[in-house]
């Protein structure tokens, strides 16, 4: 049974609007990084008005046994997500911005094992709020990824290249 096609306005819009989306998304996806991590990093600069500092703080300490006391860490803190969201911001030194983005990401992720108690009601199934906000980390994680598979210039492409009829699809080029 054959798929009944559009019809040919809805083809033509349908195509503008997933061109637009590849030709903008890559920068919006960087922007919206951006906003989110230079964001949530100046929260940390100011006590007492980021909702995640006390947990970050913590967690810091907790990973460093001591070293890295809460009151220097939260300033750190800050300026490494400043730096990530300024990164994105600038689509300059990617590889950089993202090794930042993700060993900060593997430090967001431990309270989940550190602090149960904090960030699970039923671990591993029911989250706190701390620990939905954590979680939700994984949708950055994500967008981190398809960021990095254009840092050697990959791009979104509207529709897929055909491939030559002779073309072997066991051994692609």
């Amino acid at each position: 049974m054959e798929e009944a096609r559009p019809p040919r306005w809805f083809d033509r819009i349908d195509r503008r609007i997933t061109e637009w989306m590849a030709a903008h998304g890559l920068t919006l996806l960087r922007f919206a990084l951006g906003i989110v991590f230079f964001w949530f990093g100046a929260l940390k600069l100011f006590p007492g008005v980021s909702p995640a500092e006390t947990l970050a703080g913590r967690t810091i300490e907790a990973l460093t046994l001591g070293a890295i006391p809460t009151a220097v860490a939260l300033p750190i803190l800050a300026v490494w997500e400043m730096t990530i969201g300024l990164g994105m911001f600038l689509g300059r030194w990617m590889r950089l911005t993202l090794l930042l983005l993700f060993v900060q990401m593997l430090g967001t992720i431990t309270p989940l094992f550190l602090f149960p108690a904090e960030t699970w009601t039923i671990f591993p199934f029911a989250p706190t709020l701390e620990g939905q906000y954590i979680i939700k980390n994984v949708v950055l994680v994500a967008a981190a990824i398809v960021l990095g598979a254009t840092v050697r210039g990959g791009e979104l492409v509207p529709e897929p290249v055909s491939e030559p009829q002779d073309a072997d699809p066991k051994h692609p080029r």
